[in-house]
């Protein structure tokens, strides 16, 4: 019979699961920014594996949310985005997954440009 740690473990395997699906990222993308293995970040998902305090900060600064979510009791509707998460279009989740690529200092000037575009359509 399952504990409830076991199946604590599985709602924040699941909430992992669907924020990194959301946002357009592989199982070998998250491991990559998390140095770790991706069969590790498949067990997490799962529920199979324990995810560690650390692990789950850094979880939270890649997809961005605080870990309060992460561990949260109520996952969201399967059928739904998460309310808190901002809509976003398949262009802008593949430009992000591109520019996750980018070396540091390309980051910055990718920035820089979205900025300058974005300046250039407002109306003035």
């Amino acid at each position: 019979m399952p504990t409830t740690e076991d199946n604590d473990r599985r709602k924040i395997g699941q909430r992992l699961k669907e924020i990194r699906e959301y946002l357009g990222l592989s199982q070998d993308e998250v491991a990559k920014a998390l140095k770790m293995s991706r069969p590790a970040v498949s067990l997490i998902e799962s529920g199979e594996r324990k995810v560690d305090a650390l692990e789950l900060k850094k979880f939270a600064a890649i997809f961005q949310q605080p870990v309060e979510y992460l561990v949260a009791d109520q996952p969201a509707p399967a059928a739904e985005q998460p309310a808190h998460l901002p809509r976003a279009s398949k262009e802008v989740i593949a430009l992000a997954r591109t520019a996750s690529k980018l070396s540091p200092q390309d980051q910055i000037e990718l920035a820089r440009f979205a900025e300058f575009l974005r300046a250039k359509t407002k109306p003035q």
